[in-house]
């Protein structure tokens, strides 16, 4: 089953009018109608806070333990078995 997401807003009347929906003339679809909640929001800046910031990776291939570390680790888990 595919999903596919949309955001439309009511006319006055009721009436609902989808465009450019990615299935094929005849094609059986099922439509779920949800409330859009208050806290979501379209605009980019509430959607995605860290866009734009700055990241920096020093050295983003160094290992997270040194490698006497993990060898202590290794031994330990040797002599416990």
């Amino acid at each position: 089953m595919n999903a596919h997401k949309i955001t439309a807003t009511l006319t006055e009347n009721g009436t609902l009018l989808l465009k450019g929906l990615p299935f094929n003339a005849g094609e059986s679809v099922e439509i779920i109608i949800l409330e859009q909640s208050k806290l979501t929001s379209s605009d980019p800046q509430t959607e995605y806070p860290l866009q734009g910031t700055v990241l920096r990776y020093n050295d983003p291939f160094e290992p997270a333990i040194s490698l006497e570390d993990w060898e202590a680790l290794n031994r330990g888990a040797i002599d416990a078995a």
